[in-house]
């Protein structure tokens, strides 16, 4: 097992990632290569952000692939809520996106927190 799959947030990214494929299929088929291709890619790029960012040695790396994850999960509930307002998705459907989005960004700003805390521990030398 990789380090990347032991953590919280990225089995709970995965599974979003599932939910969000699950949901999409019922979409119209003129949206497959528009909004259906653009959410995959988000929930894709949320979960690949976080594995990338788990294997780099820096915490300075780490933090920051932990925020393009963090900017790809903003840029999917923006879509999902597209998705709403065209009627491809169910108010209900919304709020359970709402509420993954709210629970995976708080334990990505947990993490990227973490990394930038070792960051600033590391202080250089006084002259």
């Amino acid at each position: 097992m990789f380090g990347f799959e032991k953590l919280a947030v990225w089995k709970t990214a995965r599974d979003f990632n599932k939910s969000i494929y699950k949901i999409t299929l019922s979409f119209p088929k003129k949206e497959t290569f528009i909004l259906v291709t653009q959410m995959r890619r988000a929930a894709l790029s949320v979960c690949s952000n976080i594995a990338e960012g788990s294997s780099r040695k820096s915490s300075k790396d780490q933090a920051h692939f932990y925020h393009l994850s963090y900017s790809s999960l903003m840029e999917l509930l923006n879509q999902c809520i597209i998705a709403k307002d065209l009627d491809f998705m169910t108010n209900i459907q919304l709020s359970e996106c709402r509420q993954e989005v709210r629970k995976i960004s708080t334990m990505l700003n947990s993490l990227r927190n973490k990394c930038l805390r070792k960051i600033n521990e590391v202080k250089p030398l006084d002259p």
